[in-house]
């Protein structure tokens, strides 16, 4: 396995839930991370509680949607440490409801966030590992878009459609330089999952909904070791004179 000490990661969606807790997991273990969010104070309490542990953390402010935050992220992860090994593409919005509800400004802030600020890190970071010689990308999508279910149609599209983009990104990437994983997790408790609830106009389902994740939704916790499991496995394999390449990562 590699040693998740010697990275330098850079997470967006750091200032709660799913990336809060893969930054304080990696930190633990040794990893310098980049906190990316738009709520700075939050990034700022979790860096400072990264540091007061002997840990290595630094804040950018980071809102996905803007190409020029995703470059100042990866820029702040070079500056500071040296280089990126690693972006984990976690920032995601979701509007729940029926197609023919026509929430359309609820359509555009899910692409916006969830495609468009995938591509954003991606365009963001490619450069900079070709430059090093390696690099991965660790993409949180969502088992919606694995069983599309009523109120979901729009959410999981999104899901679905930064699916295949990596997985044409990695079919691409045949030369060893880059890595891609996808970490698709069901229901998680974190406010993510409060945020949906209390955006969703038909409170019977929010309401159902909310007792769902409490009853059966995971821990945060165990998407980040989700997370820190894929960091950790090795790009190549040696056996004997043979390199052995991995053609699918997550």
């Amino acid at each position: 396995m590699a040693d998740i000490g010697d990275k330098v990661v850079a997470i967006t969606g750091a200032s709660s839930g799913i990336g809060e807790a893969t930054a304080r997991l990696l930190a633990a273990r040794g990893a310098a991370v980049v906190l990316g969010a738009r709520r700075t104070e939050r990034l700022d309490d979790i860096a400072r509680d990264i540091v007061d542990a002997g840990g290595r953390a630094e804040v950018c402010a980071t809102d996905v949607t803007r190409r020029e935050d995703l470059e100042r992220l990866v820029g702040a992860a070079v500056q500071r440490f040296g280089r990126l090994d690693v972006l984990v593409n976690n920032a995601g919005v979701a509007r729940l409801g029926m197609v023919d509800d026509l929430d359309v400004d609820g359509w555009s802030a899910m692409i916006d966030v969830n495609v468009g600020g995938v591509l954003n890190g991606i365009a963001a970071a490619v450069p900079v590992f070709r430059s090093q010689g390696h690099g991965h990308l660790v993409t949180t999508l969502s088992t919606s878009g694995l069983k599309i279910t009523p109120t979901q149609a729009v959410y999981a599209g999104t899901k679905n459609a930064v699916r295949t983009l990596l997985e044409g990104l990695r079919q691409e990437s045949t030369d060893g330089v880059l890595r891609t994983t996808s970490i698709s997790p069901g229901m998680v408790r974190t406010e993510f999952s409060d945020l949906i609830a209390e955006s969703w106009t038909d409170r019977e389902a929010a309401d159902a909904l909310t007792a769902a994740v409490a009853d059966l939704g995971m821990e945060p916790e165990a998407v980040a070791r989700a997370i820190a499991f894929a960091i950790e496995q090795p790009s190549d394999v040696e056996v004997g004179d043979i390199t052995i390449r991995p053609t699918r990562q997550g």
